[in-house]
């Protein structure tokens, strides 16, 4: 059996998951696992899909995730949970924020956007729901809701052997490194 774990961000443009995703891929450098990362931007610039993979462990060949193969996905926003779910393992955990960002359709006005996501993910899989826009509008920057999510998800993990202070500091603009590592915390905090 593979010791390498799977770890899919999936969100929309703009919500800050390629950050998330290269502090939590230092963080694993850092604590001696061999990382391997790929992203895809997809229409992120317009408000699209985008995903990392983040795989980890003894030896990594592939940054790839397969349907069936991610131990935890990371849902920055609820309507991408639904749509990556079959890539969750059958015993893997979703962490999702319950926030939704319309797509163009919603927009438009051509199609509503679906009710009950997250209970609907609840009654599928083990789900550990976040309202990460309340907390970070709580610590005054709602663009720390990738961070927040961030820490949850390290929580989830129990990846407890890095310094995740100084791998934001490292990788965050000073002037928002403080509020960063609090919206981290405040992650762990939300997770039991």
């Amino acid at each position: 059996m593979s010791d390498v774990k799977n770890i899919l961000f999936v969100g929309v443009g703009g919500q800050g998951i390629i950050l998330a995703s290269k502090i939590l891929s230092k963080g694993l450098i850092d604590a001696g696992y061999d990382v391997k990362m790929s992203e895809v931007h997809g229409m992120a610039q317009r408000g699209g899909s985008v995903t990392t993979q983040i795989r980890y462990g003894g030896k990594v060949y592939s940054p790839i995730i397969g349907i069936g193969q991610a131990d935890i996905i990371v849902s920055f926003e609820k309507m991408e949970a639904m749509r990556w779910i079959e890539y969750l393992k059958p015993n893997g955990k979703m962490v999702v924020n319950d926030y939704a960002i319309p797509p163009a359709p919603v927009l438009s006005g051509k199609v509503g956007y679906p009710e009950g996501i997250v209970e609907d993910l609840e009654s599928k899989v083990h789900t550990v729901r976040l309202d990460a826009a309340e907390e970070a509008a709580k610590l005054g920057n709602i663009k720390t809701m990738n961070i927040i999510m961030l820490g949850a998800l390290i929580k989830a993990m129990g990846i407890n052997e890095v310094d995740w202070d100084s791998v934001i500091k490292e990788e965050v603009k000073e002037r928002f490194v403080d509020v960063n590592i609090k919206a981290f915390n405040k992650g762990k905090m939300l997770v039991k």
